[in-house]
């Protein structure tokens, strides 16, 4: 069973940076695309960034992009997620999630039925404030 713990949330003012890690344990990420996912108070859960298996293809939503990136390391088997120049509207919880396919619907579609991901983590908090 695939678990993944997320790391690296906190309070950061706008413009700052963060790094968030998605860590697996239980067994290997080398299948799996894995996106980054997050969700403000009030508000569905949406796509942020996904990266495929492999590492070569990666999705990004237009909100985000230019200033997040996303990479993994197969070998640590964990995802991060580089996020610069932050605004206050990236506050929210920031989750981490497995999956078989990184495509473009993945971060331009909300999120309507967790299961459709097959393992999420616990969620990490984002806050963009002066």
């Amino acid at each position: 069973q695939l678990q993944l713990v997320e790391s690296g949330g906190g309070l950061v003012q706008p413009g700052g940076s963060l790094r968030l890690s998605c860590a697996a344990s239980g067994s290997t990420l080398d299948y799996y695309a894995i996106g980054w996912f997050r969700q403000a108070p009030g508000k569905e859960r949406e796509g942020v960034s996904c990266i495929s298996s492999s590492g070569g293809s990666t999705n990004y939503a237009d909100s985000v992009k230019g200033r997040f990136t996303i990479s993994r390391d197969n070998a640590k088997n964990t995802v991060s997620l580089q996020m610069n120049s932050l605004k206050p509207e990236d506050t929210a919880v920031y989750y981490c999630a497995a999956f078989a396919h990184c495509s473009r619907v993945v971060v331009t579609t909300l999120v309507k039925k967790l299961h459709e991901y097959d393992y999420w983590g616990q969620g990490t908090q984002v806050t963009v404030s002066s």
